[in-house]
Formats: structure tokens, sequence, C-alpha cells
């Protein structure tokens, strides 16, 4: 699509209302999709750490159970 001047870029032909709006919702899915992951992750990891931790401390348990 071509266009002659900047503004009728901007007005897309009078369908600006909903190619931008497409674009912002699009945009704005991604980001809160990115975002959303990269909370999750973030969680999972500290699940994980917690885990680990508490597998230890049980492992550590049982030693000094064994041990007395």
């Amino acid at each position: 699509m071509h266009f002659d001047t900047f503004s009728d870029f901007l007005a897309m032909g009078g369908y600006a209302a909903y190619v931008w709006g497409a674009f912002g919702a699009t945009f704005l899915s991604l980001f809160w999709i990115l975002f959303s992951s990269l909370g999750k992750r973030r969680q999972l990891l500290k699940e994980i750490e917690q885990k680990m931790a508490r597998e230890e401390r049980i492992k550590k348990a049982k030693t000094m159970e064994n041990t007395l």
C-alpha cells in the first residue's frame, strides 16, 4: 500500500482506529505474555530451590538419625 503523506499513513485509508487498535492489542498481549512468563519462571526457580533445600534437610536428618 502506498501513502502520499505521513498523515495518510496514520489515517490508514480511513481504518486507522481498527489498524492501530489491532497493533496496540497485539503488542500489549505480547508484552503481557513476556512478563507473565518471566514471573512464572522466577516463581518456578524459587520453588525448585525450596524443594532442593527441603530434600537436603531431610537427607541430613536421616544421616543424623542413623549416627545416633
